[in-house]
């Protein structure tokens, strides 16, 4: 089992920047383990952001934020992040961690069946 607490969530004004952390715990090794983020706007479905694969070394975005987010991981410390930076209102989501074992991260999408779930952080961007 793998636990996933995500924070750093919060309102910002549009062209803010804000840092979403994802803490992993449980019995088993973190490095093994594809993560990614996701989001679910109010109203929709929701939609693949961000992954990165068990290394680190490979990193895959959605269009919508290529260029203004960037995901990372510190295997190290069990913890995977989201830096967002020029936040439209259009970002405005719950942010859910997620994690894949034995993945590479590519190829995912809104309904990817993923091993584990965080419950969520809520970002608002305001005009």
């Amino acid at each position: 089992q793998v636990q996933l607490v995500e924070s750093g969530g919060g309102l910002v004004q549009a062209g803010g920047s804000l840092r979403l952390s994802c803490d992993a715990s449980g019995r088993t090794t973190f490095g093994n383990f594809a993560m990614g983020w996701f989001r679910r706007a109010p109203g929709k479905e929701r939609e693949f952001v961000a992954a990165i694969s068990m290394s680190g070394g490979r990193t895959y975005y959605a269009d919508s934020v290529k260029g203004r987010f960037t995901i990372s991981r510190d295997n190290a410390k069990n913890a995977v992040y989201l830096q967002m930076n020029s936040l439209k209102p259009e970002d405005t989501a719950v942010y859910y961690c997620a994690a894949d074992e034995w993945s590479d991260g590519s190829g995912w999408y809104g309904d990817y069946d993923m091993d584990y779930w965080g419950k969520g952080t809520l970002v608002t961007v305001s005009y």
